[in-house]
């Protein structure tokens, strides 16, 4: 079932504002082999993204995320080179959308966004959201959040997100000790979704409760395999992205060239665990605007 997007058409810049390095080699054998093939098969390639600290800033506020400004710019000049563009996330697809710029951007006519770990599917092609129903769990957990957040002790400084009816995430950023917080909600908000039938996702100083099924794994997972794409690029940042990054392992072992990217800008729990399973590390949304659009110059015809 699909619904009509929102999202404003922005204006992006096609043209670099400085030259591009070169495309900075992986640390790893598999990853070398991995940009080696995308490389000299871009039209076999699939470049995916997370957002959050991928492409868009941490900001205390996950409200007033943004994409990087240079983001776009050089989602769409790596677009048309390569034969899939997409990004994966936990916000809400058209949320993504909306809050990346993406919808109307030259060079990403072709871009899919899988929101809600890939509950969501948001097309440009058609600038059409479709997704199921959301599960009745998390209205039934989000209405219980306030009195389990009170009883844990951990009500200041924590704030509640509701993410379209499909997740609900609890935040610690602004507690007095964010990572104690975090620490003391993990047994109450575990018992919380088993009740209702949910599973806990953690990431950067967030919990979040959502509807079992799927992750950034297997969407990534499936929409490679749709795509026939015979290299995966991943980026992402935090815990979450570690479904993806098992994901393009498993491809790796069925004969697709891999290449796993981590977003590292923050001494935040999340970024640890991907840096040290990474083949390239790269300084945040800075460091993947850079990467991209180096790959777009050397892919490039000169």
């Amino acid at each position: 079932m699909g619904s009509p997007s929102t999202e404003p058409a922005l204006s992006h810049s096609a043209t670099p504002t400085s030259t591009p390095a070169p495309v900075p080699r992986p640390v790893t054998a598999a990853g070398r082999a991995g940009l080696d093939a995308l490389l000299a098969d871009p039209a076999g390639a699939l470049v995916a993204l997370d957002f959050d600290g991928t492409l868009a800033p941490i900001v205390a506020d996950p409200d007033q995320a943004r994409a990087h400004p240079e983001a776009v710019p050089a989602l769409g000049r790596l677009g048309p080179l390569v034969g899939s563009l997409a990004v994966i996330t936990g916000r809400p697809a058209s949320v993504a959308v909306r809050y990346g710029g993406f919808s109307g951007a030259p060079g990403l006519e072709e871009l899919v966004v899988l929101g809600h770990y890939g509950a969501e599917r948001w097309d440009a092609v058609t600038g059409l959201v479709s997704a199921p129903p959301p599960p009745p769990g998390v209205a039934a957990a989000r209405a219980e959040l306030p009195g389990v957040l009170d009883k844990a002790g951990a009500w200041q400084g924590t704030w509640i997100e509701d993410k379209g009816g499909r997740a609900v995430a609890v935040h610690t950023r602004r507690a007095a000790d964010p990572t104690a917080a975090v620490d003391a909600l993990r047994a109450p908000l575990a018992a919380l979704a088993q009740a209702h039938g949910l599973v806990v996702e953690p990431g950067r100083l967030v919990l979040e409760l959502r509807a079992g099924g799927t992750d950034k794994g297997v969407a990534l997972a499936e929409f490679a395999r749709a795509r026939g794409a015979r290299t995966v690029l991943y980026a992402g940042d935090d815990l979450g992205d570690l479904a993806a990054f098992d994901a393009v392992d498993t491809l790796r072992a069925q004969g697709v060239n891999g290449l796993l990217v981590c977003s590292a800008s923050s001494p935040e729990e999340g970024a640890a665990p991907l840096a040290a399973r990474a083949d390239l590390v790269v300084n945040g949304p800075e460091g993947v605007v850079k990467l991209l659009n180096a790959l777009a110059a050397d892919l490039s015809p000169h």
